[in-house]
């Protein structure tokens, strides 16, 4: 599906009440259809809407650009993250659900962690997966207590974990509600990444009712 934006995309409607819908973000390489067996198992019944990156490296699907491994194409990071926020805004209004929980993975996670300092409300929630700081300069923002997950890998070779520790401090200053994990694996998500994201998903969930 595509819509003004023109992001192609997957939706699933929602199987019941009381779940949060969530918005999963692929990393680089990934496409629409790569986090919907995983947001069907952290949180069975939820509205999921998966969209894929606009742009290509070396043919492969991302949400920003970068200069290197690690290294951003900010004025990129800022003009991706916005479109993105306004097309999450356009389409949850058209399909009539709630601002969305973000579960992005590696250049997914990073996009989500900017969506939520530069568009504060486009997202009730996020869990960050292997997340980077994605601005050197982040504008101040208001976060306002949204639940904030970030789980960096141990062994990861690609994310420092120290990076992800200072993103944390970023979303608290924020004023983000942030739980923050280190795991025992790499980059890939492995079966702690499930566990501890649903668990952190069903408390989010407590703590909202």
């Amino acid at each position: 599906m595509t819509n003004e934006t023109a992001f192609v995309y997957r939706f699933e409607p929602a199987e019941g009440a009381g779940a949060p819908p969530l918005l999963l973000l692929h990393g680089t390489g990934g496409d629409e259809n790569d986090l919907l067996d995983l947001g069907r198992m952290l949180s069975p019944g939820s509205a999921l809407l998966s969209p894929r990156g606009r742009v290509l490296e070396n043919g492969m699907p991302r949400f920003f650009r970068r200069l290197a491994e690690g290294v951003f194409d900010e004025d990129d990071v800022r003009r991706r993250a916005i479109e993105l926020a306004d097309f999450v805004d356009e389409t949850r209004g058209r399909l009539g659900i709630g601002a969305p929980v973000a579960v992005g993975y590696s250049n997914g996670a990073n996009i989500a962690a900017a969506m939520m300092l530069l568009r504060p409300g486009t997202l009730s929630g996020a869990a960050l997966l292997r997340a980077m700081v994605p601005l050197s300069d982040p504008p101040r923002a208001d976060l306002g207590g949204i639940p904030v997950l970030i789980a960096s890998g141990q062994m990861d070779p690609i994310v420092p974990s120290s990076n992800s520790a200072k993103l944390a401090d970023i979303l608290l200053d924020a004023g983000a509600d942030v739980t923050y994990r280190t795991l025992p694996v790499g980059h890939q998500l492995a079966r702690a990444d499930l566990v501890l994201t649903r668990e952190w998903l069903e408390l989010a969930k407590e703590q909202a009712k």
